[in-house]
């Protein structure tokens, strides 16, 4: 993994890396203001830049699983299909024309392989026929408006609202793109950042209103970290008192006891009601 970069600084737009003031006294949301006190528990740096279409592939890997399984798959794949000089080159016309039994074997630490062989084979044909290139698709998700990127990619089979805002930020580097992942969807319910029973999609609504454009990237990601370290499904920090969690007083606990120490899930304090 390379070393994390020197300079903390956040998104921006296509990629530029703009600074970003990260300031919870200045902040104008409460949403802002979080994004802002992550700022000083993790490293805020520049997004866009990585191919697009093994952006997608890599997002695609990672579904429903962890980091663990599916560096490891994507590691395989791209000593099996990646160019003979370590990038990934045409990587979209070599997926297309895998054998999908051959790559679901490359994948298998990732989980659903033969499910995600299908979406990836299918979608590098599909970006094949209509781009041409890889090179060509790159420039489209770098280049052309957001929304149409968006829902292009989420035209192709297996992608969904997440796996496309990842491509969009990651790839485009476009600033203003929040992905909501499961950690993303229940911090922000649990804190009242997002009404209680929103879905993945109103979460992001939410969030892409209240958030900077030039923050919504770092928010994603260190809003991840902290899902994984501190505000756990099961068991968050806040249980084990205040100064347990560094964002407790930023928080409404949406379906936490602190009393009783039990957890359920922010909508069905909602269903209760």
């Amino acid at each position: 993994m390379a070393e994390e970069p020197t300079e903390n600084i956040s998104g921006g737009v296509a990629g530029s890396g703009v600074e970003a003031t990260f300031d919870p006294s200045e902040a104008e949301t409460r949403a802002e203001a979080v994004v802002d006190e992550l700022g000083e528990l993790y490293w805020r740096k520049a997004y866009g830049g990585q191919d697009a279409f093994e952006c997608l592939v890599r997002t695609v890997l990672s579904q429903n699983t962890s980091d663990v399984a599916s560096q490891p798959a994507h590691d395989s794949l791209m000593a099996r299909y990646g160019s003979a000089d370590g990038d990934g080159g045409d990587l979209a016309r070599r997926l297309a024309d895998a054998e999908r039994s051959e790559l679901a074997e490359t994948i298998q630490s990732a989980g659903l392989y033969n499910q995600k062989s299908e979406v990836m084979i299918e979608a590098a044909a599909e970006i094949v026929d209509e781009f041409g290139s890889e090179n060509a698709f790159d420039e489209y998700v770098r280049e052309a408006d957001p929304e149409t990127v968006r829902g292009r990619l989420m035209e192709i089979r297996g992608v969904g609202p997440k796996t496309a805002d990842c491509v969009l930020l990651f790839s485009g580097g476009r600033g203003g793109v929040f992905p909501v992942d499961t950690h993303v969807h229940r911090i922000s319910r649990r804190m009242g950042l997002a009404p209680p029973d929103a879905d993945h999609e109103k979460v992001r609504e939410h969030l892409e209103r209240d958030v900077p454009a030039e923050k919504c990237g770092f928010g994603h990601t260190a809003m991840l970290q902290f899902g994984r370290e501190y505000c756990k499904a099961r068991k968050p920090a806040c249980l084990d008192g205040p100064e347990a969690c560094p964002l407790y007083d930023y928080c409404d606990r949406v379906g936490v006891d602190e009393v009783e120490e039990s957890v359920v899930d922010p909508a069905e304090v909602v269903a209760d009601d």
